[in-house]
């Protein structure tokens, strides 16, 4: 797979919810939108390494962390059929973009979150992850 990855943009992925995860199952239920919020390409190994949050539709219940997505960054990120939406920030799916089941090498971007709203994202991302962050590895 050749295709680069970049911090912001929305693919279309079958994202794996932690309670998902925690019953056992092993794939997501329905392809949704995806914030790219990490896209590594590892020195040592040339694969790019990629932690994925889920764009959701659902109010966050009060104990998750989420970041409501304002109007323009929705039509910007190609997300504005959807009425309102969240960035979930408190788990992600750990992903290896050449070595995924679930990215298709063809997959075209829905759209990118601009850079000031990405920076945001991102700060809350790593703050919930020091705390509570779930990671749901894609890799098996």
């Amino acid at each position: 797979m050749s295709r680069d990855f970049l911090p912001g943009q929305i693919i279309t992925y079958p994202y794996l919810w932690a309670w998902q995860n925690d019953r056992g199952e092993t794939e997501g239920r329905k392809s949704r939108p995806t914030c790219v919020v990490v896209a590594v390409r590892s020195a040592k190994d040339g694969l790019t390494h990629l932690a994925l949050l889920a764009v959701t539709t659902k109010p966050p219940l009060s104990d998750r962390v989420a970041i409501d997505v304002p109007d323009t960054e929705a039509r910007r990120a190609g997300l504005s059929d959807l009425k309102r939406c969240w960035v979930m920030i408190d788990e992600y799916n750990y992903d290896i973009a050449e070595r995924s089941w679930y990215i298709e090498p063809d997959e075209n971007v829905i759209g990118r979150f601009s850079k000031a709203f990405m920076m945001k994202i991102a700060a809350s991302f790593g703050e919930a992850s020091r705390k509570s962050g779930r990671r749901i590895s894609r890799l098996d």
